[in-house]
């Protein structure tokens, strides 16, 4: 449970200066805040996606309102924005390559990332006392349904690693590449900016530096004699035809994009006929925490491997479906266990 924000009480009686706040136009505002937060040492990726944020809401702000600084901004006008996003927000607006023929209403999650912009940016701009009153400080994010779909099953994983095609290059890279998914957990961003050096061959274990996680805390990650066998015979074809120790590469010798990787996964599960999962590395990553819990690992040393600095947000990753209840229930019960002692008595 959180606890309440302590706010400073006047003391009756007594004469204070008010301070005056700076009225603050949405592009300084947002200024300010990157500007701090690069300081603060933000990656540049996040404060781009600030920007992005921060402009999806600017310029349906202006459709809506008569509004010119971040002062007048209420509680109430994000509200009637959270309202737009789920009812109303065209799909895939402006993007690049999709065309925006999938209706109306974002999804919860995409509401609730840019409702924590919001609510940093507006901390900030709170804290370095250039507002007043915070107007998200009283806006809730979205409650969310818990995804128990989110994990391939067994045969899921069987089936989609019969698809590569491993005499190709791109098809044996992708089958290393999910097999490494499956192995360590690792992110889709610290596979593919994943060298050579990186990978202890001995130990077994691959080293992730600091600059290339999510928290920024280095960490590293233990993998099986089979995986390591397979990322040596793809870094020994990696190099009879590029100059690079990166791992994993385009047919060109460029660096393996995300977007570009996340649909070559998704290429793969459509042809496994896998139904109803939106199919991207981080399905892999919720699969092997998932199966590595199942099979005995306890959460600290989960949470280690795993990278995640708050217990809480390993669990979303654990969730578990009806037939893996259904075994733990049939193995662990006490009643179960009465009724076989009493048999092989």
């Amino acid at each position: 449970m959180s606890l309440n924000k302590r706010v400073k009480r006047k003391p009756v009686g007594r004469i204070t200066d008010e301070t005056e706040y700076p009225k603050l136009t949405m592009e300084q505002a947002i200024d300010l805040v990157v500007a701090g937060k690069s300081a603060e040492g933000l990656r540049e990726r996040t404060l781009r996606d600030y920007r992005k944020d921060w402009r999806y809401f600017v310029t349906w702000l202006q459709k809506n309102y008569e509004v010119e600084t971040v002062d007048e901004l209420t509680p109430q006008i994000f509200r009637d924005y959270i309202n737009y996003l789920k009812y109303d927000a065209p799909k895939y607006d402006g993007h690049k390559f999709i065309k925006n023929e999938h209706g109306t209403g974002l999804s919860d999650t995409t509401i609730n990332i840019r409702l924590r912009v919001y609510r940093a940016m507006f901390n900030f701009l709170e804290r370095e006392e250039l507002i007043a009153v915070n107007p998200m400080s009283g806006v809730r994010l979205l409650k969310q349904d818990i995804d128990l779909t989110n994990c391939f099953t067994d045969e899921e994983v069987k089936e989609v690693l019969k698809q590569p095609h491993q005499r190709d290059f791109v098809g044996f890279r992708d089958y290393v590449a999910m097999i490494l998914l499956l192995d360590s957990g690792i992110r889709a961003n610290e596979l593919l900016s994943l060298r050579a050096e990186d990978i202890d061959f001995q130990t077994r274990f691959i080293t992730l530096t600091g600059e290339r996680n999510k928290n920024r805390k280095p960490r590293i990650v233990p993998i099986s004699a089979h995986t390591v066998k397979l990322l040596l015979q793809l870094i020994s074809e990696n190099k009879k035809h590029f100059s690079t120790n990166r791992v994993f590469l385009s047919s060109y010798g460029e660096p393996l994009g995300q977007n570009h990787f996340n649909k070559r996964l998704k290429y793969y599960a459509d042809k496994a006929e896998i139904k109803g999962k939106k199919v991207t590395a981080h399905v892999y990553r919720h699969t092997w925490a998932k199966n590595m819990t199942l099979n005995g690992c306890d959460s600290f040393t989960l949470q280690k491997m795993g990278g995640w600095s708050d217990i809480r947000t390993m669990r979303r990753y654990i969730q578990m479906d009806t037939d893996d209840l259904r075994k733990s229930h049939d193995i662990y019960s006490p009643v179960m266990n009465l009724v076989k002692k009493r048999k092989s008595e």
